[in-house]
């Protein structure tokens, strides 16, 4: 099996600062997901879901799916981008007040 801690940093850097840090005895993990000094997401990973790759790969979808829709990216497309492909660039959401210039989102596991 692949490195669990690896393949977390792995779909999430270098776009985000990643730490991991271990909370219990039980062998639970916080993952700490920042951009620019700010916390996007935080997650407790329990051990059985570190160590089960089907799980893990589920729980990585699951954040970036909430990061994306925190962005502004639409809920169908995301789906989609997953469903169908390993790696998908999303465009970037043309609501007004959100800057047309940022990078395209990369949702790959």
């Amino acid at each position: 099996m692949d490195n669990p801690f690896q393949l977390i940093t792995d779909a999430f850097a270098p776009e985000y600062r990643v730490n991991l840090s271990i909370q219990g005895l039980d062998g639970s993990i916080m993952l700490t997901l920042s951009k620019a000094g700010r916390v996007v997401a935080k997650r407790m990973i329990s051990a059985e879901q570190r160590n089960d790759p089907q799980r893990l790969k589920r729980l990585v979808q699951s954040i970036q799916f909430g990061i994306a829709i925190e962005q502004g990216h639409s809920a169908v497309a995301i789906l989609e981008a997953m469903t169908n492909s390993d790696s998908f660039k999303l465009p970037l959401p043309t609501a007004k007040g959100r800057p047309a210039n940022r990078p395209p989102l990369t949702l790959a596991i």
